[in-house]
């Protein structure tokens, strides 16, 4: 009657059965045998052309043992005699039981857990509660993310959001690309020149996508990323993400107070007064402001500010045309100001005005990469940097790219 439970906790069917049961209290163990009915037959299915082969009959076998889910705090091992099965070319092929899984070693379901345990903390944290490697796991979520990825199809997108951000201290940068429509990356790639853009392309062709289909793109104002686009994209139009224009403002302001703060030793300390929106002032600083606002001194600081100001509420514009008409005044505004940081920032956007105002008819910014490249971010600070480009990869993948790895093990369901 054990073994008949366990035969169908294990959902072990027909002609598999549980032939044995071992547990070992001292060693918190427990062992599952499985074995087949004598004459059974079998199927095999050629993993390169998925040519199936059936009725097979065990021509021999081999030895094998999988990790299991725990039964309650006892570690548990299933072991089978697994026929090896000979094809009509004469080639002798080992078959797949159901339930092991992608890695050598693991079942279905304990890989599904791990899955799970995985996408919610640090992977060595993993390997150290199920007692498993490193190396092991990190094998593991590479064959499942690589597989997954073959399932997808872009054939449905035509918007999409690309970013850079760095991998590592020092210049060793990603470029992550999103289905803004989704909310989830789709591609990622090293570097952040203008064939990050065409290794997008060349991938997104291969998962039924139509680089023709991608009409609009937000990105930053790199030439590598503009010349990207327009090699690789033909009827894309691009939007230049305001998150990133409003940070080259931010850096004139910025420039203007350093400048100014050697001859008015009442703005040292007051950088984020200046770059931060009102309303993430604390209250301590929205007073500081109020000082410097109600103040008489003719503050240059004080004007870069309001230039900032002016330019976010550009975005409230109701109409394109009350927008380029908005745009056009902060322009001349900016350009007759006398503060050269925020000159030279002006020209950077009259330099890229079609991409600003594109903004208006598509609606579209890079505010979705920058809350996932937090969650990037914040995963990395936990497990305290990733030492490879291929281990970040996947873990962007787990957490960010909305994978159904249910396609790959349907017993990640039951999870």
């Amino acid at each position: 009657m054990t073994q008949e439970l366990f035969q169908m906790a294990l959902n072990v069917t027909d002609p598999w059965f549980v032939s044995d049961l071992t547990f070992d209290e001292k060693a918190k163990r427990l062992d599952i045998y499985i074995d087949f009915k004598k004459g059974s037959t079998f199927r095999y299915i050629d993993p390169e052309s998925k040519e199936e082969f059936a009725g097979l009959k065990a021509y021999d076998t081999k030895d094998k043992k999988w990790r299991h889910l725990n039964f309650f705090e006892h570690e548990c091992y299933i072991y089978a005699k697994v026929p090896r099965v000979k094809l009509p070319n004469g080639k002798v092929k080992l078959i797949s039981t159901p339930w092991e899984g992608l890695s050598n070693g693991f079942t279905l379901l304990f890989e599904a857990l791990l899955m799970q345990l995985c996408q919610a903390m640090p992977v060595n944290r993993v390997a150290q509660i199920t007692k498993t490697s490193d190396d092991k796991l990190w094998s593991m979520l590479g064959n499942y993310i690589d597989t997954a990825r073959q399932e997808e199809n872009f054939g449905k997108i035509d918007a999409i959001g690309l970013d850079e951000t760095s991998r590592a201290k020092g210049h060793e940068y990603i470029t992550l690309f999103v289905d803004l429509l989704q909310r989830r990356t789709i591609f990622i790639t090293e570097g952040k020149d203008n064939l990050t853009v065409a290794r997008f392309a060349y991938d997104f062709q291969n998962h039924n996508g139509s680089v023709e289909a991608v009409k609009d793109v937000s990105c930053d104002m790199s030439p590598a990323f503009i010349k990207g686009v327009t090699e690789n994209l033909p009827n894309a139009r691009i939007t230049f993400d305001k998150f990133h224009i409003l940070k080259i403002i931010n850096e004139a302001v910025d420039k203007v107070r350093k400048e100014e703060v050697n001859t008015n030793k009442l703005l040292k300390g007051t950088r984020y007064i200046w770059l931060k929106n009102y309303n993430n002032l604390t209250k301590k600083q929205k007073e500081e402001l109020e000082s410097f606002t109600m103040s008489k001194m003719n503050i240059k600081t004080l004007r870069a500010y309001n230039i900032r100001q002016s330019f976010q509420e550009i975005y409230q514009a109701k109409t394109e045309d009350e927008f380029i008409t908005y745009l056009n005044k902060w322009y001349y505004w900016a350009t007759h100001s006398r503060l050269e940081p925020i000159i030279k920032a002006a020209k950077t956007v009259k330099r890229h005005w079609d991409g600003v105002v594109q903004w208006y008819k598509s609606k579209i910014n890079n505010g979705i990469l920058e809350g996932l490249n937090s969650v990037i971010q914040a995963a990395k600070s936990k497990a305290r940097g990733y030492k490879t480009f291929k281990n970040y990869k996947i873990i962007v993948y787990l957490l960010t790219g909305k994978l159904d790895f249910s396609l790959v093990n349907p017993r990640f369901r039951e999870i």
